[in-house]
């Protein structure tokens, strides 16, 4: 028995979602890219307001760990965190690749040797990826793959590989092997966590709320301004 809160906003947009053992109760998701820490607020409020109108104690708090935006992520990571010691409740983390699995796994009929691929967009024709099978074991860690034909051809020239995120559809033309597939608007949203949150929860995989943080997989950058003159 568990209830959790689910927040991401790894990448474009953010999305809150509520689950009660494996029950959505509460779901909403923006997919602009504009003021996501005001939206992502509001979607919090929103969730925790309606469980405490149904008396419903939260058991957790999970948040899409990455990689991702790192604006997004310091967002995400940082409400999860004040909730957490606000309620005294527990956090979790759930891989954001992993994520973008979920609904290729709970919608699509795929076959017993496909390997998965999500991606997530790093700018030009780099994006952040990992493989794994359909048990969500990792056939090949995350990494910053800059794609070109070649990238994959090891785990493509064994069966079928599934692409999905979107770091995907810019690499559609340029991996064109007879084995690739393209899984087109998928997105890492806070309602596609509870299989992976709860499978954690019941394993009781907490992280310390106060060492905790997002897996950037890059360092951040600053870049500095133009002169003018």
């Amino acid at each position: 028995m568990s209830v959790i809160l689910h927040i991401e906003s790894a990448t474009e947009g953010c999305s809150v979602a509520v689950s009660q053992d494996g029950e959505l109760l509460f779901d909403k998701h923006d997919s602009s890219i504009n003021n996501n820490a005001v939206t992502l607020g509001v979607f919090v409020d929103e969730a925790l307001a309606l469980a405490d109108s149904r008396g419903i104690l939260l058991d957790a708090v999970a948040v899409s760990e990455g990689p991702g935006s790192y604006t997004g992520l310091r967002i995400g990571v940082s409400m999860a965190k004040g909730i957490c010691y606000g309620r005294e409740i527990k956090l979790l983390s759930v891989s954001t690749l992993k994520l973008l699995c979920v609904p290729a796994l709970l919608n699509m009929d795929l076959p017993d040797e496909a390997l998965l691929c999500p991606m997530i967009d790093a700018r030009r024709m780099e994006v952040y990826s990992a493989i794994y099978d359909r048990a969500l074991q990792t056939i090949r860690p995350i990494g910053a793959d800059i794609v070109d034909a070649d990238t994959y051809k090891e785990y493509l020239d064994k069966g079928p590989v599934y692409f999905m995120g979107n770091g995907a559809a810019k690499c559609k033309e340029i991996i064109n092997h007879p084995n690739a597939r393209f899984i087109d608007n998928v997105k890492p949203l806070a309602k596609w966590m509870f299989p992976l949150a709860e499978m954690q929860f019941n394993r009781e995989e907490f992280c310390d709320v106060a060492y905790f943080e997002p897996y950037y997989l890059k360092d951040f950058v600053a870049i500095k301004p133009k002169k003018l003159i």
